[in-house]
């Protein structure tokens, strides 16, 4: 983005779409004011790739952001460019709010996809893989083998893959066969020497097998190298003229129409088997491949050309996490224990938060201590009546799912709210949905046409005076013992009568299809959230317009909800002083003159995922000062087509931590990327004198004894 953009924002014709134009009374706002949300989700993306990029960081992390990196590419393709794809295509609207045509829109992205998966493949083959030989980690090409090492792939092939492999040769009695998503696969020529005719066939590398091969001890082969020296088995008395590794993707999004659908459950397990034949959208191909047999891939897949990648070998790189794996502690990050000590461990937990309100804050803080700690009393405690839990995604050995169903069977009331449309998790969250019902668990599938995204747990408890007590937990992550070591996440456990009457309400709304719309220290999506913030944005800029002191402080993994950008923008207008962090998307334009000079929008990527989600008004001692934690982004999907929630946090102490939290990371001192008026996104990591600055997540573990003393 040039110059020319940013002036074209600065125009003062009419506001664009509907929920994006200013309100009765304010100034009206430029159009070009909001960024494109693929090519801000893209540039995401490339800051996990500057993460593999920087030489600075322990080898084995940069090779796992490497990992992550493919893996976020394949998401978005999948459900973003496969959904503008699919919609384009059936003549049906295309969302953009920023001006431009679809197709350019499209074509924009399938641009800069390929570039950045360029500029991935060049950091892996330039930079990590001679990093990792000099460490004596070495991916290693067929040809690059010693010959006893052929050998024993050899018997490895014979023993282990040929059984698996099922080559499918194209002729006039054998369609080109489907090609399933994600699934790598050798493009191979042969010609049969009786006839001199040649033909097309297709081997599938086995998704099943480990995507490289260990040769010998931190030694590896790509799967596909090992089949390929081997084809001549597979196509015997036939001669092998050139062979290519290819890969596809395909859309992985649902589609169930709930309106028509009584049995959720058996619907999406029947969209499960359909999805896998749903239109290819990239086609991934190694540079060396020809002419020929690209011209065949690409009419057979019927796909784009733009979405025809040609890649340096080896592709999909997303199977690098098996390398990021390997037990080397001095190419990885510092090893790190999450603190035990936020909570008393030699007080019961209903005897703690009966005293006072507890803010967690993980991978800090342990999360089997707190949250997963909550539950396993409350399942044990003779004196719990209920419990009430919100499960959207959770590990298949969960100790949460186990207390549970042990709670059911000491005849506890049991009420689990499962979101069976959590993406990618669908087939794991059927499976031990299925399993709670086994045992006697009451398991709701939450409400037609949203999705259940709020965290949430209640429990209900007799005390020994006999009157009954609510103890809560809200979080803004998932109750999943393996991502909260990885994920940034806060979580409120109180007792506080206030928040058990609006959990309780809540509940009763997702299983019950109460009507309630009210709350007291919620905010609930779909209905009042979005209302919720923008009546607090606007209170902000009316108390900066009347003199008074006026703040504003987001953290959240997402901006692009119209109507909040344009209260933001508003509010700048107006003088308010406004922060933003944002971990990926942000369709807001900071540091626009005459629009939003005074708006800073800064992202931290590092070790941990910045998953939380903080909304601060004012400084906390004068009138609409407050702040707020829980599940919601600030995107379409979560304010109108998700379940979410919001719990206000009411102690000081706990309001001065979080907001604290937000300063730190907006400081200049410590290292972020920063979001400018064209779009780019600058990395600040260094002094001019090359001196690192602050690494925020380094500095919240160091911090770990101080804060769990406090505790």
């Amino acid at each position: 983005m040039d110059g020319d953009r940013v002036e074209l924002a600065l125009t003062t014709e009419p506001a664009p779409p509907a929920g994006a134009g200013s309100a009765a009374g304010q100034p009206e706002l430029p159009p070009g004011r909001y960024f494109d949300r693929e090519e801000s989700w893209l540039r995401f993306n490339q800051r996990v790739l500057e993460l593999a990029e920087d030489d600075s960081l322990p080898l084995l992390e940069r090779v796992r952001f490497l990992s992550i990196f493919a893996s976020n590419l394949d998401e978005f393709f999948m459900v973003r460019v496969a959904g503008r794809m699919r919609r384009m295509a059936t003549g049906l609207p295309v969302e953009g709010v920023t001006g431009l045509p679809p197709e350019q829109i499209l074509s924009n992205t399938l641009t800069t996809a390929q570039e950045l998966s360029l500029r991935h493949a060049e950091c892996f083959n330039r930079a990590v893989l001679p990093a990792l030989a000099a460490e004596g980690i070495e991916i290693l090409r067929w040809k690059e083998l010693s010959a006893p090492e052929q050998e024993d792939l050899h018997r490895l092939f014979r023993e282990r893959i040929y059984p698996v492999l099922t080559p499918l040769l194209v002729d006039p009695a054998h369609p080109f066969p489907y090609i399933s998503g994600l699934s790598l696969s050798l493009a191979v020529m042969i010609a049969d020497p009786r006839t001199s005719t040649t033909m097309f066939a297709r081997v599938k590398v086995p998704p099943l097998l480990p995507r490289f091969l260990t040769v010998a001890q931190r030694r590896f082969v790509p799967l596909e190298d090992v089949i390929a020296a081997h084809l001549t088995e597979l196509f015997a008395g036939l001669e092998i003229l050139e062979q290519h590794a290819f890969r596809v993707t395909r859309t992985r999004d649902l589609e169930v129409d709930e309106d028509v659908t009584e049995n959720l459950m058996q619907s999406l397990e029947r969209e499960l088997q359909r999805r896998r034949f749903e239109p290819a959208v990239r086609l991934e191909v190694e540079e060396s491949i020809s002419g020929d047999v690209l011209d065949k891939l690409v009419t057979e897949l019927g796909i784009d050309r733009r979405a025809v990648y040609h890649l340096p070998g080896p592709l999909d790189l997303s199977g690098l996490n098996v390398l990021a794996d390997l037990d080397l502690r001095k190419l990885k990050y510092p090893a790190f224990v999450p603190s035990e000590s936020v909570l008393p461990q030699d007080t019961d937990i209903f005897t703690v938060l009966g005293k006072q309100d507890m803010l967690v804050h993980h991978p800090y803080d342990s999360f089997t201590t707190t949250v997963e700690r909550l539950i396993v009393e409350a399942a044990a405690d003779p004196r719990v009546l209920a419990i009430k839990q919100t499960l959207y995604r959770t590990s298949d050995t969960s100790p949460i799912v186990d207390a549970l169903i042990d709670a059911a069977e000491a005849g506890k009331q049991v009420v689990v709210v499962v979101e069976l449309k959590a993406r990618f998790d669908e087939r794991a969250n059927i499976s031990w949905a299925r399993k709670l019902e086994e045992a006697g668990c009451h398991v709701v599938y939450g409400i037609v046409g949203l999705k259940t995204h709020c965290k949430m747990a209640l429990v209900v408890r007799e005390e020994p005076d006999g009157s009954l007590r609510r103890y809560c937990h809200i979080g803004t992550g998932n109750y999943h013992p393996t991502t909260a070591r990885i994920y940034e996440d806060f979580g409120l456990l109180t007792a506080d009568r206030t928040v058990g009457e609006d959990a309780t309400d809540l509940f009763n709304h997702l299983t019950g299809y109460s009507r309630q719309s009210s709350y007291r220290r919620f905010l609930v999506a779909p209905g009042a959230l979005r209302a919720g913030l923008l009546e607090r944005i606007d209170q902000q800029a009316a108390r900066q317009a009347a003199g008074q002191p006026a703040r504003i402080r987001f953290k959240c993994n997402a901006l692009i909800d119209e109507a909040v950008i344009d209260a933001l923008y508003r509010a700048a207008l107006a003088g308010v002083p406004t922060d933003l962090w944002v971990r990926g998307i942000c369709a807001l334009r900071p540091g626009v003159p005459g629009l939003s000079e005074i708006i800073r929008v800064r992202s931290v990527l590092g070790r941990f995922l910045e998953h939380s989600r903080i909304y601060a008004f004012g400084d906390g001692n004068e009138p609409g000062s407050g702040v707020w934690i829980g599940s919601a982004d600030l995107m379409h999907r979560n304010l109108d087509r998700r379940v979410e929630s919001l719990v206000q946090v009411s102690d000081p102490v706990q309001q001065a931590e979080l907001r604290g939290l937000i300063d730190t990371a907006m400081d200049e001192g410590v290292a972020s990327w920063w979001l400018a008026a064209d779009g780019t996104w600058t990395r600040h990591h260094r002094e001019a004198d090359g001196t690192p600055l602050r690494d925020l997540q380094q500095h919240l573990i160091q911090n770990l004894r101080s804060r769990g003393g406090d505790g």
